[in-house]
């Protein structure tokens, strides 16, 4: 998804994959599904066709790191995604946004505000800008210290890893992820792990697909894999709120057959996160309608929970503030009140 650095064209899509059987986050809160019986050791948990368990869907918006928005608490989010720690550019050093110190005072204060009402919050790594850590580090151990030191100034045991771009065709940082990861969830083991990736309604790419099946190779515990349903191309000029439909179904069948699951565990480790408002393609525009009617598919198949990028643009242009980049990135670009897209995705 989009970072903090500067506009960029071709924002794509998230997954998160929300498991059953996940510990909660550090302040005792969790929007992971129910426990369940995990078939294999590294898939997320499933279920079972004879279990009457159900679960809700949570909200997690994704939500500036640095900066306040006065739409973050609507729709009262159970987790927020914080965006994004990368690396400094240079070294295996971890910073949000690639600018500011992990520990800074600012962040940490509203980090602190953000979990106020009992939320949890869950660091998110990588994003569509800048250099993801396992870019710059040449250790999985360093990798993973990196990893814990973002972790750990945020209070977090969630870590959500948005691969896209360059980083999710690179093999070789592919693979030191999932060492590194490996190594955390060792030496952390209530360490609940998510990967967000783009998606296409015909489902995820080969690249995805080999990145879970690297965490499948090394041990990772992946408890939701979060699809970004955005920015399709130029041809998919159809209602946005089908398409995130049809590739929540296309990914669906996807991860039954990676991590082994019955059809209700895959859905479970299966969490949507949609750009509201105008996407970065030219002709896609993600409305309140289709806000609703994602959030209704979610409930239906009773997945891991929604997203949405992001908080700072649930509110409307103003009149001279309604350029493309700035729809982007300040604003929705479409007539709404603020903090619809939120009240549409919290259910």
């Amino acid at each position: 998804m989009r970072s903090f650095l500067k506009p960029v064209a071709g924002l794509v899509c998230l997954v998160a994959l929300a498991c059953a059987g996940c510990s909660s986050g550090g302040d005792g809160t969790s929007d992971a599904a129910p426990t369940q019986t995990s078939r294999t050791s590294t898939a997320p948990a499933d279920e079972g066709s004879s279990s009457t368990t159900s679960s809700t869907p949570s909200y997690a918006p994704y939500v500036s790191a640095t900066t306040a928005s006065g739409t973050d608490s609507t729709g009262s989010p159970a987790t927020y995604n914080l965006a994004f720690v990368i690396s400094d550019g240079s070294s295996c050093t971890p910073k949000w946004n690639g600018t500011y110190a992990i520990g800074n005072s600012a962040v940490k204060s509203r980090i602190s505000t953000l979990k106020e009402s009992g939320a949890s919050v869950r660091v998110s790594f990588g994003g569509a800008s800048g250099k993801e850590l396992a870019e710059s580090c040449d250790s999985a151990s360093a990798l993973a210290a990196a990893y814990g030191e973002a972790l750990d100034a945020a209070g977090s045991t969630q870590a959500d890893f948005d691969i896209e771009g360059d980083a999710l065709t690179d093999s070789a940082s592919v693979a030191l992820r999932s060492q590194a990861i490996a190594l955390l969830q060792k030496e952390r083991t209530d360490l609940e792990v998510s990967f967000t990736l783009p998606v296409m309604p015909s489902g995820l790419d080969s690249d995805s697909i080999a990145l879970l099946e690297s965490a499948n190779d090394n041990s990772v515990q992946v408890s939701t894999v979060n699809i970004m349903t955005m920015n399709y191309g130029s041809s998919y000029t159809g209602d946005m709120g089908d398409y995130a439909e049809t590739s929540g179904k296309a990914a669906h069948d996807q991860l039954k057959e990676v991590f082994g699951l019955s059809s209700a565990g895959a859905w479970q480790g299966l969490a949507l996160t949609s750009m509201i408002g105008e996407q970065d393609v030219k002709g896609e525009t993600f409305t309140l309608a289709d806000a609703a009617q994602v959030r209704a598919f979610a409930d239906e198949n009773e997945m891991a929970w929604v997203s949405m990028w992001s908080t700072f643009r649930d509110q409307q242009c103003s009149s001279d503030n309604a350029s493309a980049d700035n729809a982007a990135t300040d604003c929705s670009g479409v007539t709404q009140s603020s903090g619809a897209f939120a009240e549409a995705m919290a259910g």
